[in-house]
């Protein structure tokens, strides 16, 4: 019977700690609900400006004139593209180069490692301003893709579209993803190498005792311990790597920030447009949270002890 007991005591401490934080966050929405509305009453006393929100909807939702989606809403598309390819990208390349810079063997840890300094020391503007001439004077050409990316004039399938967009824009969206991705590649390798470095010694040496191949041995051994440790890490950059895609407006990159500048600027709806790029932005950033979320809860579950 005592043992019943020492068992559910730290369940139902467990509990009345999760019961304190939903407080904590109660109190804490209300403290915003209150700002916010204090701010929204000092603005309409305080602050001298027309809100046109039925103007700044409208445009937003009104149809280009050839009867595609509206701008803004292509905006969106664009940055989700940016996105998702380059987060595949961030986190295959910052895999193989977190795995060099663990790697005890020179020839890939010190080219690693040099990569990941320069990009983490370099701020990401310059970085994009670089990267992005040097792309498309260099890259591009050397690789061939002139002709695919410059003067591709055959008619594109529905899910070319959905996943790469206009065709004339293929240019600016592989210069984009490029960018981001080896941007993110380089904290993503330093995430995944502390994940590595965390693994306890005793770990290797009996995965390596049980005559596993080196495939075996981070399959079934490693790689489960370091996703469920690098988890949030990997989540907060992710969310940093949707924010980033802003920065590439400057190199004429036609996604959500590019598009809501102009149609701010065009309008004279400077505080309904960006406010609404911020909205969405929120949301997008809001709903990977929560799929790295639940990732990182079945990761956990994976590997807790069977009982």
């Amino acid at each position: 019977m005592s043992e019943v007991k020492a068992s559910a005591q730290p369940t139902l401490l467990a509990k009345k700690r999760d019961f304190r934080l939903n407080k904590l966050d109660v109190t804490l929405l209300v403290i915003v609900a209150i700002f916010t509305y204090w701010l929204y009453q000092r603005s309409t006393i305080g602050v001298n400006y027309h809100w046109r929100w039925a103007d700044a909807l409208d445009l937003v939702f009104t149809s280009r004139s050839d009867g595609s989606l509206p701008y803004f809403f292509q905006g969106v598309l664009a940055t989700l593209r940016l996105s998702l390819w380059g987060m595949l990208l961030a986190i295959g390349l910052g895999t193989l180069l977190g795995l060099a810079r663990h790697s005890k063997i020179t020839l890939f840890s010190v080219p690693a490692n040099i990569f990941i300094q320069l990009v983490r020391n370099i701020p990401p503007l310059v970085f994009v301003f670089i990267f992005y001439f040097f792309i498309s004077n260099q890259v591009i050409p050397l690789l061939g893709l002139e002709s695919l990316l410059r003067g591709y004039t055959e008619e594109i399938a529905w899910w070319q579209l959905a996943l790469f967009g206009s065709a004339n824009l293929w240019e600016n969206l592989l210069s984009g993803v490029l960018c981001i991705g080896l941007l993110s590649s380089a904290y993503i390798a330093e995430i995944v190498r502390s994940g590595l470095a965390g693994i306890e010694k005793g770990q290797w040496e009996a995965s390596h005792s049980l005559g596993l191949s080196t495939w075996s041995k981070y399959r079934y051994v490693i790689a489960p311990q370091v996703l469920s440790a690098i988890t949030p890490a990997i989540a907060g950059q992710a969310i940093s790597l949707i924010k980033d895609t802003s920065i590439v407006s400057l190199i004429s990159i036609q996604e959500m920030t590019f598009v809501g500048t102009e149609i701010a600027n065009s309008s004279g709806l400077i505080f309904e447009i960006w406010l609404l790029v911020g909205a969405c932005y929120l949301v997008l950033c809001l709903t990977l949270s929560l799929l790295f979320k639940r990732l990182e809860a079945v990761t956990s579950s994976h590997q807790s002890p069977q009982r």
